[in-house]
């Protein structure tokens, strides 16, 4: 299927800094897209460029085969859903629906018609005569998306559209934006900076690091295959181990040398030859942790012996943080089974640390990551409750 819509080499600066560079990639008709990031990254500049509220300095934008770079926000076809809604607060629900209606001269019954199948697409009848002001923060925002629908844009482009609900809310609404999708079927740009969000709603993901496009995915293989570091760890939390080709002893595999550490078996999709420089991730619910070995010698098992530093206890899962040699590693346990009468593992437990080759992935990059840009990890130095150090 061809791209709906792409920006071709697109660039945009403001003074000395470049917002957005050279950014190439399209989305297809229907889809769900999502720009990802931290602040700063140029994921807003990109929406407010195809919505026509700045003009690139350098390259194309295209809709549907027509270059609409140049053409005023009014006469593309794309509508904006805002953080801060942005409801006339003397409308009612229904006249803020209507008003685009309104404006473009539509009959009066044809506003009623379509305002109705707004109102009842977000479930909002019972509330059609209310105003801003007496309706909660999930409604306004479904006034918000009825009023940028009801006018049939071909792009719907939504700017951090839940920011502003609180944690339950926003999980209501992910689960109705996603149903407004699938009944409108139209394309929808979705910008936001929660790596939930995205991976919940996206058929596709642009990872945006610096004005940059780093991967462009599917949510699973944003996951699994992050293409660089900064990808890996913007995405959940990850391990990386930096290290050097020491052998490869079978095809498609090699071990590294990883200084601190033992040498670990993982899986070479980059071909990479002896002497090559690799920066490994390994996710951390791919570890297995235990008090014994691991039973029997399962193939390309690397396991290690490791030394419990923290540990915090959440119900469903464990989160332990071990060290190996000069390695400190971050291990996620799901409780598929946990048993009271187990032996439990203890902060200073020597514990032995095991994981799959196939479960780590060779990175396109070695650069370090800036903390600063990363969402909150779960904290270290943290031992879990009633687990006395």
């Amino acid at each position: 299927m061809a791209d709906f819509l792409e920006f071709q080499g697109v660039t945009k600066r403001f003074g000395k800094t470049i917002a957005v560079n050279h950014a190439s990639f399209g989305v297809k008709k229907g889809e769900f897209f999502s720009l990802l990031g931290p602040s700063g990254c140029g994921k807003t500049t990109l929406l407010r460029m195809l919505a026509g509220f700045e003009r690139p300095d350098e390259g194309r934008i295209c809709l549907d085969g027509k270059d609409i770079t140049d053409l005023p926000p009014n006469k593309r076809s794309v509508n904006t859903v805002f953080q801060n809604y942005a409801l006339f607060p003397h409308l009612s629900v229904f006249d803020n629906i209507a008003f685009g209606l309104k404006v473009a001269g539509r009959p009066k019954d044809e506003i009623e018609s379509e305002v109705e199948k707004m109102l009842r697409l977000v479930q909002m009848e019972d509330r059609a005569d209310h105003f801003p002001n007496q309706i909660s923060g999930g409604q306004k925002q479904r006034v918000a998306i009825a009023r940028a629908l009801v006018n049939r844009p071909r792009v719907l482009l939504l700017d951090e559209p839940l920011a502003a609900l609180d944690l339950k809310l926003r999980q209501r609404m992910l689960l109705e934006l996603d149903l407004i999708h699938d009944e409108v079927g139209i394309t929808f740009l979705y910008v936001t900076h929660d790596q939930g969000e995205a991976m919940s709603l996206s058929d596709r993901i642009a990872v945006m690091h610096a004005g940059v496009c780093e991967q462009i995915a599917r949510p699973a293989e944003v996951y699994e295959a992050p293409k660089t570091s900064f990808v890996a760890s913007f995405i959940g939390d990850t391990n990386f181990f930096d290290g050097v080709v020491s052998a490869c002893p079978e095809p498609n595999y090699c071990r590294l040398s990883i200084g601190g550490f033992a040498e670990v078996l993982c899986y070479n999709d980059k071909q990479k030859a002896v002497g090559d420089r690799v920066n490994l991730s390994v996710r951390p619910e791919k570890f297995r942790i235990s008090v014994d070995p691991p039973a029997g010698a399962a193939p390309r098992l690397n396991v290690l012996r490791a030394k419990v530093e923290d540990i915090i206890y959440s119900g469903n899962h464990t989160n332990y943080w071990v060290s190996v040699g000069e390695r400190r590693v971050a291990i996620y346990q799901q409780h598929l089974a946990y048993l009271l009468d187990e032996k439990p593992i203890r902060w200073g437990d020597e514990v032995w640390l095991s994981w799959h080759a196939d479960n780590g992935y060779m990175l396109d990059d070695s650069a370090p990551v800036d903390e600063s840009l990363l969402p909150p990890k779960i904290p270290q130095n943290a031992a879990a409750a009633g687990e006395a150090k």
